[in-house]
């Protein structure tokens, strides 16, 4: 298995000049591989071509890819995360030339991918028959999303398909965001990780359900709310019924959750009788815990989320306390997370 460790700090949307095209700040991102690099991407793209999986990282978290207009592949994603088949995938492109192949774009959902692509955005739209129904979870919609790494723009350009790619790791666990995690969960049954480095954001994309009238926010994500009703100038709203939900990865089931039960809680509302516990948050606890992390705002503990879980299972405690942050902004995305590790 080969690894290589990079990481890319910056957007292609902060690299580029914000009059670029998506195609060229895509090709911006994409000149940034090393050599090495260059040389993993082939070998994935090969694979993804066989019909086979690969992990890599994308802006997020670790994506396991495979062909997404390959019924078979996609099915060995499933098989590999233990993952619900009703639970859809994401769709990973390289151009809007590839998303039109697959999805019917009305001019909105195009407005949001010129502003934010690529990015941490994925666009649920009407999906077009060449896209497999196990890939779309038996749903008429698919999920539509530009990464931003080098790494992943490479795959699928490489590979010249859509790449069908949900965490690597198994169901239900804290989404890797750097190839170790991958390594530790899956490693042995996959043919190759190609290691970014650390993940830039460290949660996963926001999903916006773009089939209606007005836009929907299914899942939370790396993308506030707020930027794209700025964008749109137009208020997001929340779905109203589970048929709706279930058009996004990621929200029907529990998801994210450590090994050790986690409680959420205010920081001076820790159990007086709490034994051998864990805390995480931005604030000081009361009480004294076995072990803490302390971040400093909410970007960090949004970015941090998933490592920080996987520390404090291991560390003997027998519980985690945990701090809900702030519903806006990166927050919203980082109280989902952690309300669905905690099995809500």
């Amino acid at each position: 298995m080969n690894d290589l460790g990079h990481s890319e700090e910056m957007s292609a949307s902060e690299s580029m000049p914000e009059r670029a095209s998506i195609a060229e700040r895509a090709a911006a991102r994409m000149a940034s591989l090393s050599p090495e690099q260059r040389e993993l991407t082939e070998r994935g793209a090969e694979i993804i071509r066989a019909g086979g999986l690969v992990a890599f990282p994308t802006e997020t978290v670790y994506g396991l890819g495979a062909n997404a207009l390959d019924a078979e592949a996609v099915k060995r994603i499933y098989e590999t995360k233990g993952r619900p088949s009703d639970n859809p995938l994401i769709l990973h492109v390289s151009s809007i030339a590839m998303t039109e192949s697959l999805v019917e774009i009305n001019w909105r959902a195009r407005l949001l991918m010129e502003k934010f692509w690529p990015g941490p955005l994925s666009i649920v739209l009407p999906a077009k028959e060449i896209v497999p129904a196990r890939t779309r979870g038996g749903l008429p919609t698919a999920a539509v999303r530009m990464p931003d790494t080098a790494v992943a723009l490479a795959l699928i350009e490489k590979s010249g398909l859509p790449i069908a790619a949900p965490s690597a790791n198994i169901s239900g666990r804290p989404s890797p965001t750097d190839a170790a995690t991958v390594r530790q969960e899956i490693g042995d049954i996959i043919p190759l990780i190609i290691d970014g480095g650390d993940t830039r954001l460290g949660l996963e994309s926001t999903v916006i359900d773009m089939t209606g009238e007005h836009p929907v926010l299914l899942r939370p994500g790396g993308l506030p709310k707020e930027a794209v009703e700025a964008a749109l100038n137009m208020e997001v709203l929340l779905p109203q019924d589970q048929k709706m939900i279930r058009r996004s990865p990621g929200t029907r089931y529990r998801h994210y959750a450590p090994s050790i039960p986690l409680r959420l809680t205010a920081p001076q509302a820790i159990p007086a009788d709490a034994e051998n516990w864990a805390w995480l948050g931005t604030e000081i606890p009361s009480g004294a815990p076995r072990i803490k992390i302390i971040f400093k705002d909410d970007a960090e503990y949004a970015k941090e989320l998933f490592r920080a879980l996987r520390t404090l299972e291991k560390s003997g405690a027998q519980i985690i306390y945990a701090e809900l942050p702030e519903e806006n902004g990166i927050g919203r995305a980082l109280k989902d997370r952690l309300t669905r590790a905690a099995g809500g």
